[in-house]
């Protein structure tokens, strides 16, 4: 179990990573405003800064996500190492997981990306606890 929530978190920080790349990178291309139900290009100018903003936090949570991975895979099992990293990792994807609820709260036209948002870092949460607490 704890290989399969490494990979779902790696899998969940890469999204995130992507993310952040439609959102502080190409923001203002037509392809990716269209994505966020953005209506205008006007309006993708008028929101690039709360967008690129987004961005990063989208980044910082793949970054702890990468480097929680690391430390748990690399550390010996029970070691402050590896506690550390399940740390970053429950850290990380449950937050990932928390935006992706309030998004779904947020309204019925939000559900798929908030259930594209979420199910990732549920699967390495889910899973995670299961390992740690088994």
């Amino acid at each position: 179990m704890i290989l399969a929530s490494l990979l779902f978190a790696f899998l969940a920080a890469a999204l995130h990573v992507y993310i952040f790349s439609m959102e502080s990178v190409t923001w203002t291309r037509p392809a990716t405003w269209k994505r966020f139900g953005v209506a205008s290009q006007a309006d993708a100018e008028t929101t690039r800064p709360m967008a690129y903003n987004q961005g990063f936090y989208n980044l910082f949570l793949a970054i702890g996500a990468f480097t929680g991975t690391g430390l748990v895979a690399f550390g010996g099992q029970g070691s402050a190492q590896a506690v550390a990293g399940w740390t970053l990792v429950f850290s990380s994807c449950g937050s990932m997981l928390l935006a992706a609820a309030v998004l779904a709260a947020t309204g019925r036209r939000y559900l798929r990306a908030a259930a594209t948002q979420g199910t990732l870092p549920l699967f390495a949460v889910v899973l995670g606890l299961a390992a740690v607490l088994s």
